[in-house]
């Protein structure tokens, strides 16, 4: 372990000098590659520092009550200090094996979310836009920002689907268990009875690929265009700036008419598209990754019904870790931090014991 510590604490060393290199600073790609790699790092060497400071500590104040002729005063001191010092070594220890743990490559991404009406209709049309709704709060709560990349909208103010891109520091860590089936139990305003309704959205969230994951040959998509339409079909825009491009290998088709230029309206169905082939091509590759999480805090599966939305009672249950408060209200508000933290904490708690 001393020995892994000590390569840790040298190559954060290897990565600062590289980062003040002209020759690596002017090569856009490969000053990217390292931040990503010293932003890693940085974190797990200041906390073994840290650790080594408290074993110093100890090492020093055992020292002291050892030796019979240091003055009385001063061993009361070191000895007073040694609880708080293990105390402190205890916690630095546990911090330092979540640090150590498998980290996910694909933490520190931008995401792009997206968020699609499942059974229910109009009532689901009207429940992703409250799931969207709260995405978007609680990713500028903490300093995230939202970018619509395409909705499709209903009429009485529903998404039938909605894709944005969130932006920040660390996004995908935060985001990544969103994935999956959320269900919604509630009473629809237009239901005459009282009646509980119970409808479906689909969440996904992928990480946003950058130009060097992913090669897209111009030869492998079909790029259509078409006008823009509103809701109920109404055509909202006279010329075709919509934008439908098809990647033929893999079959995945994207559309996007938010914006008024096709230009613009290509551009972002190209980085959704990129997202896409991303996310298949490590679902596909990556077979080992999917075993090890397999069991785990979801699998990220989009079929999976990770939780239900209960309206008449308050109460949200997040079903992989048994979760469930009485904060409804809150959380759509945007306020995920504890619901969030519940799976980040139960994740970190499987990898540790898959990693004994």
């Amino acid at each position: 372990m001393n020995r892994r510590l000590d390569d840790i604490l040298h190559r954060r060393q290897e990565l600062t000098e590289m980062l003040a290199d002209p020759e690596i600073t002017s090569n856009t790609s490969r000053y990217t590659e390292i931040s990503r790699e010293f932003a890693e790092v940085d974190p797990v060497a200041n906390e073994i520092i840290s650790l080594q400071q408290v074993e110093q500590q100890i090492a020093d104040n055992e020292e002291l009550l050892a030796d019979s002729s240091c003055d009385a005063e001063l061993r009361e001191l070191a000895e007073m200090e040694l609880p708080e010092l293990k105390e402190k070594l205890q916690e630095s220890s546990e911090r330092l094996r979540i640090l150590l743990l498998p980290k996910d490559p694909n933490d520190n991404r931008n995401v792009i979310l997206e968020v699609r009406a499942g059974t229910g209709g109009d009532e689901a049309a009207l429940f992703a836009a409250d799931l969207f709704r709260m995405y978007s709060r609680y990713a500028e709560r903490i300093g995230f920002k939202v970018s619509v990349l395409s909705a499709t909208e209903t009429d009485i103010g529903g998404y039938k689907e909605v894709i944005a891109q969130v932006s920040g520091q660390d996004v995908f860590s935060r985001f990544k268990f969103e994935s999956g089936v959320h269900r919604v139990q509630r009473v629809p305003s237009t239901e005459t009875q009282g009646r509980i309704h119970t409808s479906a959205c689909t969440v996904a969230i992928l990480p946003e690929a950058e130009e060097v994951d992913i090669n897209i040959r111009p030869d492998d998509i079909r790029i259509d265009v078409y006008r823009a339409s509103g809701a109920g079909g109404q055509h909202v825009n006279k010329t075709e700036s919509a934008v439908r491009i098809t990647h033929m290998p893999s079959g995945i088709v994207v559309t996007c008419q938010d914006q008024a230029s096709q230009h613009k309206n290509k551009a972002q169905a190209m980085k959704v598209l990129q997202a896409r082939v991303f996310d298949k091509e490590q679902s596909e590759v990556d077979s080992e990754r999917a075993e090890a999480r397999r069991g785990m805090v979801g699998s990220g599966d989009r079929s999976e019904r990770i939780r239900t939305y209960n309206f008449p009672q308050g109460r949200i249950t997040d079903h992989r870790i048994n979760l469930t408060l009485y904060k409804l209200e809150q959380i759509l508000n945007g306020e995920m931090d504890e619901l969030i933290d519940a799976l980040i904490t139960q994740h970190q708690a499987d990898l540790l014991a898959a990693n004994r």
